[in-house]
């Protein structure tokens, strides 16, 4: 390596089109961008890493696309030498890899799947002077068809050992072929790799929209996976900023807005990662708050003294309230209407547990599909067939089969 160290910055999960309860928040990708950018000129940033997560459907918006596009092309023209980008499960592999030619002349990687041999996923990324700096395990999310060949009578469980084994043989073959890519250049370069997945024990928000990767309970990649060859793992996919079993270098960064009111209060980030002969130095960029976003929860004397108090400020808030008191309230909407009259309040979603749970007292059929996620909704209707305890598992095995089978489609259907 060259004596001065070598920066990159890790960044994931934009999901860029993303709306929260119909409000379109192209403004704040917009404004994300700008001050990601801003970032690599003020951190003089020579490699950025996009760890998947880049759009937020498979079928990205022009909007959306622009964005993109206009930020790659604002790179190109700033100091960071590389950026390597990978596909997560959300992004469209051959979406993404489209303008990958295009794209690799201005020193931008992209890797949507698996190359067709795991040597063309080691990149080596060279200096203005065209010394190798960094080696690139660039792994992006490996989806079960990528990986893992299906078996006549394999039970879920033994399909996801399986599958957490060739994700973990597909890791050890990548750092054994980048060493020996290593081998071959004089300054040694330090080796890195990306990924897009869920690590054993990671911390999830409720409401933040990540969702299980794999079929089954066992679909957690532990920590093990990652060889020690790795100076650092940069990973995507969930979206609170985290280490993985408390190692630095194995590291989320988090998604840069917050995706549902749940993360409101969590102070988001990019990671910036200083390499200098072998040794590594991480730190943690906080990124503005661009929407504010508040949740109220509690009694009505609570909720109106809170929309009060944010009424008196000019700035733009959108806000969830969930109301929990005692009283039965049914006209809570027009309560809420009328304190908030005149101001930059923008309530986009308001629940009236008391008036939820009364009327689910005497019916489930009130409740909307809105307020459950798939998984409740099956679990209702075991409850409701009453199905026996002992069936009760391997019938959620074969129902999350079938939930990942047509979200794999949703991704390929083009």
């Amino acid at each position: 390596m060259t004596s001065t160290p070598l920066n990159i910055l890790h960044t994931s999960d934009w999901h860029l089109g993303r709306s929260l309860y119909g409000k379109k928040r192209y403004q704040e990708f917009e404004d994300f961008l700008r001050w990601l950018l801003t970032q690599l000129h003020e951190q003089h940033i020579d490699v950025l890493l996009i760890a998947g997560d880049i759009f937020d459907t498979t079928t990205p918006s022009n909007k959306a696309q622009e964005l993109y596009y206009h930020f790659l092309q604002q790179v190109a023209q700033s100091p960071c030498r590389h950026v390597v980008i990978i596909a997560g499960n959300h992004d469209s592999p051959s979406f993404l890899e489209a303008p990958k030619s295009l794209l690799k002349a201005l020193r931008i990687h992209v890797v949507g799947s698996p190359s067709a041999t795991i040597e063309e996923d080691v990149l080596v990324l060279y200096d203005a002077h065209q010394h190798a700096e960094l080696i690139v395990c660039a792994v992006p999310y490996l989806r079960d068809k990528d990986i893992r060949s299906t078996q006549a009578g394999e039970s879920p469980d033994e399909k996801n050992q399986q599958l957490l084994q060739n994700i973990h043989a597909h890791y050890q073959a990548i750092a054994a072929q980048a060493e020996k890519v290593q081998a071959q250049h004089a300054s040694r370069p330090p080796i890195i790799a990306t990924g897009h997945l869920f690590a054993t024990g990671g911390q999830t928000i409720d409401g933040d929209g990540v969702r299980e990767l794999y079929v089954g309970s066992l679909n957690r990649v532990p920590a093990s996976a990652f060889s020690s060859v790795f100076s650092y793992v940069a990973l995507g996919h969930l979206h609170v900023p985290q280490m993985v079993a408390q190692d630095p270098r194995i590291r989320y960064s988090g998604s840069p807005l917050p995706m549902g009111f749940g993360e409101a209060a969590q102070q988001k980030s990019v990671c910036l990662v200083r390499l200098q002969h072998q040794q590594i130095e991480l730190s943690l960029l906080p990124i503005p708050v661009f929407q504010k976003l508040v949740s109220i929860r509690g009694d009505w004397p609570h909720i109106q003294a809170t929309l009060q108090q944010l009424a008196t400020s000019t700035e733009s808030v959108w806000v969830e309230i969930i109301y929990d008191g005692e009283e039965l309230i049914g006209n809570l909407r027009e309560r809420i209407d009328d304190c908030i009259h005149d101001t930059t309040i923008d309530v986009l979603r308001v629940q009236n547990q008391r008036v939820i749970e009364r009327l689910l007292q005497r019916t489930h059929q009130t409740e909307t599909l809105e307020e459950m996620s798939v998984t409740e909704v099956f679990e209702r209707c075991l409850t409701a067939h009453d199905i026996p305890d002992e069936q009760r598992p391997i019938l959620r095995e074969h129902y999350q089969h079938i939930v990942q089978s047509l979200d794999e489609s949703d991704h390929h259907s083009e």
